[in-house]
């Protein structure tokens, strides 16, 4: 399994930018390799993209969202993949994104990449067009406050 933790200061809001991350269907926007993301309920995601240069579906599952601190997934169906993404407010105009990853490459050409950092570099890349993408626009897109509690998949 591979993990990664990385993180980076946007300058917004924790509110802003939690409501922001919310709205999964604008992660193609900053998300390479992403083609689209389909909210199929409050803790269903279906994913589809491109990893390794094949085309790729998963279903994700958030497993803990608390609004303005935290939202926790991992994959129901396709390759491993799990993690959780915290926000921490720095002061009433900027949050800090924390992101903690784990994945399992598949393949040679990705155990390759992943020996390489690659997974990293791609992520940290996707934070930076996030930060872009927010700052820029100075508020969401949308939003979702609703709450799941981390007992609620056990």
């Amino acid at each position: 399994m591979a993990s990664m933790c990385t993180s980076i200061d946007v300058r917004v809001p924790v509110r802003t930018t939690y409501n922001q991350w919310t709205q999964f269907e604008s992660f193609p926007h900053f998300m390479e390799g992403i083609e689209s993301v389909v909210q199929k309920n409050d803790t269903t995601l279906h994913w589809k993209g491109k990893v390794g240069g094949k085309v790729t579906e998963w279903d994700a599952r958030i497993d803990e969202q608390i609004p303005d601190v935290r939202i926790a997934w991992h994959s129901i169906t396709g390759q491993p993949n799990g993690g959780a993404v915290d926000f921490h407010r720095i002061d009433d105009s900027t949050t800090r994104v924390v992101l903690v990853m784990e994945t399992e490459p598949e393949g040679a050409m990705e155990k390759v990449g992943d020996a390489f950092g690659l997974l990293r570099k791609r992520v940290d890349k996707d934070l930076e067009r996030f930060k872009e993408f927010i700052e820029k626009r100075g508020s969401e897109t949308g939003a979702w406050r609703g709450e799941v509690p981390a007992a609620h998949n056990r």
